[in-house]
């Protein structure tokens, strides 16, 4: 099959590689129609190269149609349109059943001292083959896979149950904006985009947005959010008090993780980290790596004293400074990690299915391409070249056509 692999800094390949087969009686095997490159893939493209070997198959968002399961799965057929969540989880140790998927005790990495296994998602995470390929082998596929309607609809209209929609969702929820609050989401790209719209959707009286991209803020202007373009304010924070009553944001959704932008010492330090031989820079990273902090830095100058912070960007950096003295001040109130997200996915595929696209899933998407042309799109993505937001890579088309 082809599939998209890494190959080293800000290089990726479509390369050749076996098909995925059965291993595990709980796996299934998907054929994929939709992947998509995350933010998150961007970290490895660009600085944690240290935890991946050349030829890793990378991708955690992926829907598709089952071809084959395994004799312990019951819960699918071939023939079932599938979205797979981004991380593996088993559905009934102790951590699942307290909705903490993400922390699975079933497939933590230990030996990495990390939480559940992930697709797509380097050696910090299990090295399990990802899901921008034509076909994807899913380990507990009796549990994970999100059984969707075979509705004629776009594969986009439910795609983001992979990891888009619920990781937004769990940040608004850990949010915990009040009723008539303000939200603030600070990063407007994809995942700060549904953010913005859950919080519209569940209720907030004022959603604030802020990024420095043209056009990101206007899909977000598009949905009824109030922007703040951040390339034109001196004071982030100071134009957010201006929309509060001078008090600041009651909560705030943290959605750009270590790609911030104006914290030049620790983005030099990330990419030297990735230029190191693999062994040191990994070191590097666990022990003293720091991570860019422009973003968090806006989120806690901004939120309200006592308010609350949640934090759904991606870090890495061990010793990633925070201002203890100011959060102590203020009062505030932090939540953060990766997305549980079989937790939220019932509710939210009922949201996605529904007819009047409440959340506005099918305007996210700015590119559809052929899973060839990934590694031009790739560095689009990371450049944030050609009004890209969202790029969507799709197995069955030829490469360079656009679907």
């Amino acid at each position: 099959m082809r599939a998209v692999t890494w190959q080293g800094r800000e290089s990726v390949a479509v390369e050749t590689v076996p098909d995925p087969q059965i291993s595990e009686t709980t796996d299934a095997i998907i054929r994929v129609t939709s992947t998509a490159i995350c933010g998150s893939d961007l970290h490895l493209y660009a600085r944690l190269g240290m935890f991946l070997d050349a030829g890793d198959v990378l991708g955690h968002e992926a829907m598709g149609i089952v071809e084959e399961v395994g004799s312990g799965v019951t819960n699918l057929s071939a023939g079932d349109r599938v979205v797979v969540p981004f991380n593996i989880s088993c559905g009934h140790c102790w951590m699942c059943t307290r909705g903490l998927q993400s922390q699975c005790e079933t497939t933590q990495v230990r030996d990495q001292g990390t939480g559940a296994s992930l697709l797509g998602f380097s050696k910090l995470y299990g090295q399990v083959p990802g899901g921008q390929a034509e076909y994807l082998r899913v380990p507990h596929a009796d549990y994970g896979p999100v059984v969707v309607p075979q509705d004629g609809q776009p594969d986009e209209r439910y795609l983001y149950l992979s990891d888009v929609l619920p990781t937004a969702w769990q940040g608004v929820e850990y949010a915990d904006v009040p009723a008539g609050g303000t939200l603030l989401v600070v990063g407007l790209g994809p995942i700060g985009q549904m953010a913005a719209r859950i919080g519209r959707h569940r209720g907030a009286a004022q959603v604030i947005g802020v990024d420095l991209v043209p056009e990101r803020l206007e899909m977000a202007r598009r949905h009824g959010i109030t922007v703040i373009d951040a390339s034109q304010v001196d004071d982030v924070a100071g134009a957010v008090r201006d929309l509060t009553q001078g008090r600041g944001a009651d909560s705030v959704v943290e959605a750009v993780g270590m790609e911030a932008h104006g914290s030049p010492g620790a983005t030099a330090a990330q990419k030297l980290a990735g230029l190191m031989p693999d062994a040191v820079g990994r070191k590097l990273t666990e022990t003293i790596g720091t991570d860019p902090t422009a973003a968090l830095v806006t989120c806690f100058e901004s939120v309200r004293r006592g308010g609350t912070v949640s934090i759904s960007g991606v870090y890495g950096g061990a010793a990633t400074p925070f201002d203890i003295m100011t959060m102590f001040d203020k009062q505030v109130t932090i939540r953060m990690g990766q997305a549980n997200v079989r937790r939220w996915t019932d509710t939210l595929r009922d949201i996605a299915a529904d007819p009047a696209d409440p959340l506005g899933t099918l305007d996210l998407r700015t590119h559809r391409v052929s899973l060839e042309d990934a590694p031009a799109m790739y560095e689009t993505f990371q450049k944030k070249e050609d009004g890209c937001i969202k790029v969507v890579l799709d197995p069955a088309l030829p490469a360079g056509a656009v679907g």
